[in-house]
């Protein structure tokens, strides 16, 4: 008689986790499964089953996030207590363990597009703003909870189409804060060259944060409703002109734009003012049309791999995960001499410096390498600190060749931010996040639990299914 043989199972069981019902937004146990490459959370939910969704497609670059995990900044400050448990107390509340690298506010719903794609559901018929001392006060609330804030970015809506803007603007440079940009769809910025040249006169600690999806009509047209070309690259070529630090932030969609990262890169090394370039995966929140989770997303993985693939500058190496959120951002710093790029993020040696401990990054060799490292690979590197932090890690790495001098035009950085949504959310990850919208009603809550339940007041129904804490 032949005895039973076992099976094993066709995954490798990594771990647990707390994510969400993609169906109730219920918080529920998930499983981290491996199958080969790929990544999944398997969910359970008493009230609508098993969900299965796939989060990384790199297995070694995700169990690789965790040699990256730092001890968190916290705020000087919380706004709220806990009563219900994370994330429904938000925020900031004690159980958050990041300060806020780059806090938002957004001073107006109002826009001069209406992007298929837009988590604040902003458009033309929404002609809600807000006051100058509104927005003060806002200001105020982040000062208390950081002291002297890293980055606050003006946002909305479209904020370059609210009446105040350059007073707001103004504003925030009598605050202790030490970056200040702007988020903006770069339309006013085309057609009004006399407002980019007043833009500039908030350098330095200033930047544009401009949305720059394609370089392909039928892709903007998906992404914004509109083929944007000629207003990108108008709004690029006043920036040039005024000499404004621009940062390019691109919305990825699979099959839409995905294939365009390597052009998009070498499209933005031909504008010096353009001094890095961040990609966000389509969030599943907001307007976001007809999104299905199986055919639209596009994972930071897919997007670390189509940047070494598609580009000549980067190899995989070179981006590596940010210490502050690792798994959710990726960032990659090279040496910028006009169109040439010499990444240096790869020539740290990280398999001598870094070492797997909880919740820390142990340097066994060089503990003054070490706090370089940390300091230039943070979310809240701008332009007052940038070149003289990259200067400072330089001399740990000879192997780099030198500039004749290095400033910030010498710098280029690429990030990749990944935000939360129904699918991808980890209870972990949302408590390291460290960008926050400030609201009208000086809380700090984190981007990815704003635009899942807090923006819509979904939140209100979730905290009554479930007793306090």
């Amino acid at each position: 008689m032949t005895a039973d043989v076992r099976k094993q199972a066709p995954y490798i069981f990594y771990g647990m986790t707390m994510s969400l019902c993609e169906e109730c937004l219920d918080l529920v146990p998930a499983k981290i499964l491996i199958e080969e490459q790929d990544v999944y959370y398997q969910k359970r939910c008493a009230a609508h089953g098993v969900q299965k969704t796939k989060v990384s497609s790199d297995a070694a670059y995700f169990k690789s996030c965790k040699d990256y995990i730092k001890p968190g900044d916290r705020p000087l400050q919380f706004q709220t207590k806990i009563d219900y448990g994370c994330p429904l107390d938000c925020g900031l509340c004690p159980s958050h363990e990041q300060h806020s690298c780059l806090a938002l506010i957004e001073i107006n719903e109002e826009c001069n597009l209406e992007c298929p794609v837009c988590f604040a559901e902003s458009s033309p018929a929404r002609k809600s703003q807000l006051s100058l001392e509104e927005i003060e006060g806002m200001m105020d609330a982040l000062v208390a909870s950081e002291g002297e804030p890293d980055v606050l970015q003006i946002s909305g809506g479209e904020p370059t189409i609210h009446p105040q803007i350059l007073e707001i603007l103004a504003l925030a440079k009598t605050k202790p804060i030490r970056h200040l940009m702007i988020n903006t769809n770069g339309v006013r910025l085309a057609r009004d060259k006399a407002f980019v040249e007043a833009l500039a006169g908030f350098a330095p600690g200033f930047e544009v944060y401009l949305q720059f999806d394609s370089l392909e009509k039928g892709a903007l047209e998906n992404l914004r409703g509109v083929d944007l070309r000629t207003v990108r690259r108008k709004a690029l070529e006043n920036l040039e002109a005024a000499g404004i630090s621009t940062n390019l932030v691109v919305t990825v969609k699979k099959g839409v734009n995905d294939h365009e990262i390597g052009a998009i890169i070498d499209f933005a090394l031909g504008y010096q003012c353009v001094r890095g370039i961040t990609f966000q995966p389509v969030q599943d929140v907001g307007r976001n049309e007809r999104f299905d989770k199986n055919r639209d997303r596009f994972l930071l993985t897919d997007i670390r791999r189509a940047i070494y693939e598609q580009s000549a500058h980067f190899q995989a190496a070179d981006i590596i995960p940010l210490p502050c959120n690792p798994e959710s951002i990726s960032i990659a710093y090279a040496l910028r001499d006009g169109m040439a790029l010499t990444p240096v993020t790869s020539l740290i040696p990280q398999e001598e410096l870094v070492k797997e401990v909880p919740n820390a990054v142990s340097f066994e060799r060089n503990l003054d390498l070490k706090k370089k490292v940390i300091d230039l690979f943070s979310l809240s590197s701008g332009d007052l600190n940038t070149a003289e932090r990259m200067e400072s890690l330089l001399c740990c790495l000879p192997q780099v060749p030198a500039l004749e001098k290095l400033g910030y035009e010498n710098i280029f950085r690429i990030s990749i931010v990944s935000f939360l949504d129904r699918y991808n959310f980890c209870l972990g990850n949302v408590k390291r996040s460290c960008i926050h919208f400030v609201t009208p009603d000086k809380q700090i809550i984190p981007f990815d639990t704003y635009n899942l339940m807090y923006r819509n007041g979904e939140v209100h129904e979730l905290r009554k299914r479930k007793r306090p804490a």
